[in-house]
């Protein structure tokens, strides 16, 4: 079997916010009935989280995606063992588990200024985004998602194939000299 390496090969770059690849990161999409999710959910080890927010726990992260839709994060070698546990507690019920880890890629922005950089890229409202939550969006022509999981910075997601455009999009949109001044 061959390593697995990021789309990005750990690329970082330090403007007014630090942008950095986060390396192999273990993904799983769960399509279903708000009652399938739940049942998922609550078999990784997590609650379903509230919309628009993720739920965590050592390492595991389950995000709010849509009505119908959850997305695990964690470390990239859990991903099979957890799908399959996610199948399980589906049952017969109709849903979704598939490992998506290879197909995506995540890109940490970071720093007292780190939302300026998203601002200049997204419709999201960051106004009042705080760590916990989760939204699905565009990154300028890209389509992705980004997170907050602490206080100092962004967790953003997108398609592999798009990963070095998304990652030229933010190292842009964090030069020196670019701030927003807000």
């Amino acid at each position: 079997m061959s390593k697995a390496v990021s789309a990005l090969n750990g690329a970082t770059v330090t403007g007014f916010a630090r942008v950095t690849d986060t390396g192999c990161r273990g993904m799983i999409t769960l399509r279903g009935a708000p009652e399938v999710l739940t049942r998922v959910a609550t078999a990784i080890g997590l609650p379903t989280p509230d919309t628009l927010h993720m739920a965590t726990k050592e390492g595991l992260a389950v995000g709010w995606m849509s009505p119908d839709e959850l997305l695990v994060l964690c470390p990239y070698e859990d991903a099979p063992a957890l799908a399959e546990t996610a199948r399980g507690a589906a049952g017969k019920d109709h849903a979704l588990v598939a490992v998506v880890s290879d197909a995506r890629a995540v890109i940490r922005v970071e720093g007292e200024k780190a939302d300026e950089v998203l601002r200049k890229l997204t419709p999201a409202n960051l106004d009042a985004f705080e760590p916990g939550m989760i939204r699905r969006t565009r990154l300028a022509q890209a389509a992705g998602a980004f997170w907050k999981p602490d206080a100092n910075g962004f967790e953003v997601m997108c398609f592999r194939s798009e990963a070095e455009y998304v990652f030229g999009l933010l190292e842009n949109a964090a030069q020196k000299g670019a701030e927003l001044g807000l």
